[in-house]
């Protein structure tokens, strides 16, 4: 599927985690007070560790001859307080149609813009937040961005953050934020203002710790989103803290689901703190390669850390590097379609010609475009079968719902310009008496993965948020799940999350109830809750503030059971035992509908 092939460069399988054996090569993360740090550095090198991150609070360390093991007991002996752990690896995770059309020379609105409902939300720029994309770089030789209003990080272990480390960042960056210029694509968020930290490396890869140091960057240069296409496995503390303080400092989190296809969680998504996204295809059936992790967790149901909502991502219409995309263009005496390019560089036309499923040669395509029924055989033995008849260029219609998005695999021996076209199309094209087949290197071309969908939820948060720039991160992401639409089984469920996101449904809504929203259960009184974490000595708080509740006394909700029945007063405390993420809600006595958002905290000691 293209899925697998247009993004195999950039290796897009999740890690399955790592031992506790960690080897020459990897990585450590080491948590210190930064107070003692500098010490600490020069003991690391001296026992020959390289410092690879130096952020607040944590080092990553390689070692060239040591294991995890090795490294815990030394510093265990030296210093006691010090926590060391394994440095996951973080891979790249790459009924509505595009607009039918060539991105040069004219704009195309991809379907997930329509499927999302962003073209019907106005983009307020000067109150929209900045979103900070963590991925392999904005490549600035695409020119369908505002480039005055983005900024980013220099990394020394990857580069520049404005050359691209693969078209993978680039194509990301296109979703949310590409110009509404009159070319190339539009983004959900057009000309929205970004932060560019690229981590990863030639290999196509980064560390755990990368992502927890880039998100301190996303946090110093103002962004309110980070977005984050990208996986892998275990769980850090390092990162996990990060992105919970993020969170808690008001800011939004959003990474993809995965793209194997299971129920395996992927981390940072699986994260209760970050909103993970599943991808969706164009008619509003959830991705093949979409994972879908359970909402329970060593026994603790959590419904942040599963699919919460999903997007188009199944063959997405992006930003490449310029030149870095094949780009095609199939038209006919009737009309213009959409279509795939499949492989070769070259442009035809000529009279057309049915070959049905082109298992065999036939002369009479000789010097035509060969018009083709998937199935049977290879699309390349098609395309190869075409050639050797003659003919000049080829199209290979699907024979299911949808776009025939592939390749003619690494073995490739023909030279003629083919590309796939929808099932939908198929009598058109069957009727139509000539055609022009094109495939031409562009800027812009087709990925598919939950790496798309992701920034086409952060897209659509920062559009969304631009119009109530008030409210909280958390308070969109509430209003992104509860407006988003039920697709797959009824109700909730773990592929789909609450649905696909819907940014005219979320507007409504907010504009109806405010940030608070209407609660959880549809009651009719908007309650409000927001929550705070305060430490006192090793005792945690978390301290709740609400409003508008109709009873005497209120039922305080946390994680889903019922822990006090407390006075209407408008405040309370509540102490938690362990660190971790905690979710409270306030309702009426003695209801379970009338209730506020759930909101959540996060303890990190």
């Amino acid at each position: 599927m293209q899925h697998f092939n247009k993004l195999a460069p950039l290796a897009l399988a999740i890690a399955t985690g790592l031992s506790a054996n960690v080897y020459a090569g990897e990585r450590v993360v080491i948590h210190v007070d930064n107070a003692e740090k500098a010490s600490l550095i020069q003991q690391v090198k001296q026992d020959g560790g390289v410092v690879r991150v130096d952020a607040d609070g944590f080092i990553a360390v390689e070692y060239k001859n040591k294991k995890l093991t090795d490294v815990s007991a030394q510093m265990a002996v030296k210093n006691p307080r010090l926590k060391v752990e394994a440095d996951p690896i973080r891979k790249p995770l790459a009924l509505f149609n595009d607009d039918v059309g060539n991105p040069s020379t004219k704009q195309i609105t991809p379907y997930a813009v329509y499927q999302s409902q962003a073209n019907q939300v106005p983009f307020q720029f000067s109150s929209s937040p900045k979103v900070c994309i963590i991925d392999s770089g904005l490549d600035r030789t695409n020119t369908d961005f505002d480039w005055g209003v983005i900024t980013g990080d220099n990394d020394s272990g990857t580069g520049s953050w404005d050359v691209n480390g693969g078209p993978h960042g680039t194509h990301v960056a296109g979703t949310i934020a590409a110009a509404n210029n009159g070319v190339g694509v539009v983004g959900m968020a057009p000309g929205a203002k970004l932060h560019i930290i690229k981590v990863f490396n030639e290999a196509g890869w980064g560390y755990s710790s990368d992502l927890a140091y880039a998100t301190q960057k996303c946090t110093a240069a103002g962004a309110k989103i980070i977005s984050m296409s990208l996986g892998g496995g275990g769980s850090n503390t390092a990162e996990s803290n990060a992105f919970a303080n993020f969170v808690n400092a008001g800011g939004l989190v959003i990474a993809a689901a995965g793209n194997d296809g299971n129920n395996v969680r992927s981390y940072p998504a699986g994260y209760p703190s970050v909103m993970m996204v599943g991808a969706n295809d164009g008619n509003n059936a959830i991705a093949s390669f979409s994972q879908f992790p359970s909402c329970t967790l060593n026994g603790k149901t959590d419904e942040n850390t599963c699919v919460e909502v999903t997007a188009g991502g199944v063959d997405t219409l992006s930003t490449y590097p310029a030149g870095g995309a094949t780009l095609p263009n199939l038209s006919t005496n009737v009309g213009a379609y959409a279509s795939s390019a499949m492989e070769n560089i070259g442009s035809a036309s000529g009279a057309t010609f049915y070959m049905g499923t082109a298992e065999t040669i036939n002369s009479n395509a000789a010097g035509k475009i060969c018009m083709i029924d998937r199935g049977v055989i290879s699309f390349h033995d098609k395309v190869n079968n075409c050639q050797k008849s003659g003919g000049i260029g080829a199209v290979i219609i699907n024979n299911t719902a949808g776009m025939l998005a592939a390749t003619l695999g690494t073995t490739n021996v023909t030279s003629i310009p083919a590309v796939g076209a929808a099932f939908e199309d198929r009598t058109a094209l069957l009727a139509a008496t000539s055609a022009t087949v094109e495939v031409k290197a562009g800027d812009y071309g087709y990925m598919s993965g939950t790496s798309m969908a992701t920034p086409a939820v952060s897209g659509v948060a920062a559009l969304v948020w631009s119009n109530f720039p008030s409210c909280t991160g958390a308070q969109i992401r509430s209003a992104l799940k509860k407006t988003a639409k039920d697709s797959g089984a009824a109700g909730k469920d773990v592929y789909f999350g609450y649905g696909i996101v819907q940014a005219k449904a979320a507007v409504d809504y907010l504009t109806q109830y405010g940030c608070a929203g209407n609660g959880s259960g549809g009651g009719t009184a908007s309650i409000t809750l927001t929550a705070s974490v305060r430490y006192v000595g090793r005792t945690r708080y978390a301290d709740l503030v609400w409003a508008n509740a109709t009873t005497s006394s209120v039922d305080i909700y946390r994680n889903n059971v019922k822990v006090l029945t407390t006075p209407n007063d408008g405040s309370q405390s509540n102490s938690p035992t362990a660190k971790g993420t905690y979710s409270y809600k306030v309702c009426n006595a003695g209801s379970t509908t009338t209730c506020s958002p759930t909101v959540t905290v996060t303890f990190t000691k």
